[in-house]
């Protein structure tokens, strides 16, 4: 199958007895609770509204529940014979090369069933030298935190972005970028809407999508964006993906696996929010707690460690720190003059071997118990980092021959001034 076009030709092994409405009655609950079937319905509506102003869509999937839940509505609704499908449909899948087991192990099934259907998968990743763990480990740049969160712009919106420039270049006309933004309290939102990672345990960064791509000068204006499933709350997600969306009249999806990323039966009482492994930007990492304490997942109890070595990485000791004087004793003129930066050589090479060990156990158990292992660091990654590390390389503005940063040296604060070192480092 040649054109998302020829989808109607397999309309009838994914949807079943083809309905033509959606069915406002799948669901029923209390007052403040949408029903999935109301929420779909809005969704078809928005779909149907503004699908039709554009002749090409695309979907920016992180393989996370609230893009999963539009990408597989989006497949039923034509399939279905509810909505007129566009002249061409792309999926961009972003690929970060962190993410958990059972989100990695859902996206490439739902892959190979949207490519068996006809349609265009592209796995978006950043270049190697920009990829999470070779950027940490071979630049030394620290990891990412909350007031210095370089990550989801790095190793998902410029890639997405990127591999958008050369699909634009095949088209006439524009494009539309449809994501999974949720909002989860009102379907009246303003279309630049900012989110935090945690919001309403959102996907990680999923309101980058919605502000950064339209803006991107490369693309020249030529992409208008739709957020469909913006009013739908966390539960309906839920319905959806559970309950309907593996059911064979609504496309059969292997969605339910999601839910072991999200916390098995418990994911809508615990909300949790995915990211990358371990990921640094939350104090507490519940998706992987959940999963390891589930039958079947268990064997990846060593990625838990992963957040340990992070924080270490973070320590004083562990990293470089500008003097905030220059060689010839006047004062920097950087507003934190005394700001850490990044990781020593002995550092990353620690870490590595750390990560790597933890990779490996996770690999070896389940090699032994015929489960999915992990794959954080590929050889060509590794040998990249050995590489950089071999060739002493820093971030911009560094030169290595900093400080560590809990060697004791004089303050210098914002105004210059400076506080020479006191007691027993005095002399």
């Amino acid at each position: 199958m040649n054109s998302f076009g020829e989808m109607n030709a397999v309309s009838s092994a994914l949807a079943g007895d083809k309905p033509r409405r959606i069915r406002t009655d799948l669901l029923t609950g209390a007052a403040d609770r949408l029903p999935v079937g109301d929420a779909a319905a809005m969704t078809l509506a928005s779909l149907q509204q503004y699908g039709a102003e554009h002749e090409h869509w695309a979907l920016a999937w992180s393989g996370g529940k609230d893009s999963t839940a539009i990408l597989t509505l989006i497949v039923y609704f034509i399939a279905a014979g509810l909505l007129k499908p566009p002249k061409s449909l792309t999926i961009f899948y972003a690929d970060t090369r962190q993410e958990l087991p059972p989100l990695q192990a859902a996206a490439n099934l739902i892959i190979a069933k949207l490519r068996d259907l006809g349609i265009r998968v592209e796995v978006v990743m950043a270049p190697i030298d920009d990829r999470f763990l070779v950027y940490i480990l071979g630049r030394g740049v620290p990891p990412p935190s909350n007031t210095f969160r370089w990550c989801t712009g790095q190793i998902k919106v410029e890639p997405m972005a990127a591999a958008l420039i050369p699909r634009i270049e095949e088209i006439d006309g524009n494009i539309l970028m449809i994501t999974g933004v949720r909002q989860g309290e009102s379907a009246v939102r303003d279309a630049r809407i900012a989110m935090s990672c945690s919001k309403d345990g959102g996907e990680c960064g999923q309101g980058w999508y919605q502000q950064v791509l339209p803006e991107s000068k490369a693309v020249n204006g030529r992409i208008a964006t739709l957020a469909p499933l913006l009013h739908w709350r966390v539960c309906s997600v839920w319905d959806w993906l559970k309950i309907f969306a593996p059911m064979q009249q609504y496309g059969a999806w292997p969605t339910a696996i999601l839910a072991d990323a999200y916390g098995g039966d418990e994911a809508e009482e615990i909300n949790a929010r995915t990211g990358c492994i371990g990921c640094p930007l939350v104090d507490k990492d519940k998706a992987l707690a959940a999963i390891v304490a589930m039958p079947g997942w268990d064997h990846l109890r060593p990625l838990l460690r992963i957040k340990a070595v992070y924080r270490a990485l973070r320590l004083p000791r562990n990293r470089l720190k500008k003097t905030g004087i220059n060689a010839d004793g006047s004062i920097a003129k950087a507003k934190n003059k005394q700001r850490m930066g990044p990781l020593t050589f002995e550092a990353r090479l620690w870490a590595l071997e750390a990560i790597l060990t933890i990779q490996r156990e996770v690999n070896e158990a389940a090699a032994v118990l015929g489960r999915p292992g992990v794959d954080m660091l590929n050889a060509e990654e590794e040998a990249r980092i050995r590489e950089l590390i071999a060739a002493k390389t820093w971030p911009n503005g560094w030169a290595g021959d900093e400080p560590r940063a809990d060697t004791p040296m004089p303050a210098v604060y914002a105004d210059g001034s400076v506080q020479p070192l006191l007691g027993i480092f005095g002399s």
